[in-house]
């Protein structure tokens, strides 16, 4: 079924999506940032499961120091299998550089276990299933199923949040509000490189706290852009 076109803001006042700005933002970051989810993710991994991993650390984490940690943690417990009946504390001190490393080893353990458990040790594809593994929220499961799967998925980070709000492509700043209006302005095949390519300009020139507006390529598009 097609979203509804219109929807209503906090007042009760009835307002046009911003379908066609989306659309024209949408391609020329697409420009900018060409490639695949695939492509642009910038977490290394060869199979889902690495993936998940990375993912995991990558929470409050740069994807630079994510894919330091990830290939020593990787050749000790290379698979769920391995990685469900481990030393907690071995592998808390192989991550430990990622930070919140007790949290995050609570994580990887409970999510290998369960995809032994529940799913012969693959990582699932469904949104249900990888939010029920421990540690795993939408933003995971979206980077797994849209990067690892090419599945529809468009994760939320900060990021993605902040473009959202100045671009005014939203007003909301709860995560899955967000997700669910930018799902609803672009086909599903294109959520999952728009969040990356998102993120992407996010750190490179859309930044949080002097965002670079004479460069940017959206300029003439976005409603929060500063006066040179």
């Amino acid at each position: 079924m097609s979203p509804p076109q219109n929807d209503r803001t906090s007042s009760g006042r009835t307002r046009r999506r911003p379908i066609a700005r989306a659309r024209r933002i949408a391609e020329r970051l697409a420009a900018s940032y060409p490639g695949s989810a695939t492509d642009l993710c910038a977490l290394r991994h060869d199979t889902p499961y690495q993936l998940l991993v990375a993912t995991i650390l990558s929470a409050q984490c740069t994807d630079e120091r994510v894919n330091q940690v990830v290939p020593a943690l990787l050749a000790r417990f290379p698979g769920p299998v391995e990685m469900a009946v481990a030393n907690p504390e071995e592998v808390a001190a192989l991550i430990r550089s990622t930070g919140f490393f007790r949290s995050k080893t609570s994580h990887l353990l409970g999510a290998s276990k369960a995809l032994v458990d529940r799913h012969r040790g693959e990582v699932p594809t469904s949104m249900e299933e990888l939010t029920a593994l421990p540690g795993v929220g939408r933003k995971t499961a979206n980077v797994v199923r849209s990067v690892a799967f090419g599945l529809p998925g468009l994760p939320v980070d900060t990021h993605v949040g902040r473009l959202s709000l100045r671009l005014r492509l939203t007003d909301s700043t709860d995560p899955v509000k967000v997700e669910h209006e930018l799902c609803g302005l672009l086909p599903d095949s294109e959520w999952g490189a728009l969040s990356l390519r998102m993120i992407l300009h996010g750190r490179k020139v859309c930044i949080a706290r002097r965002p670079r507006c004479e460069e940017c390529e959206l300029a003439d598009l976005c409603p929060s852009r500063r006066a040179g």
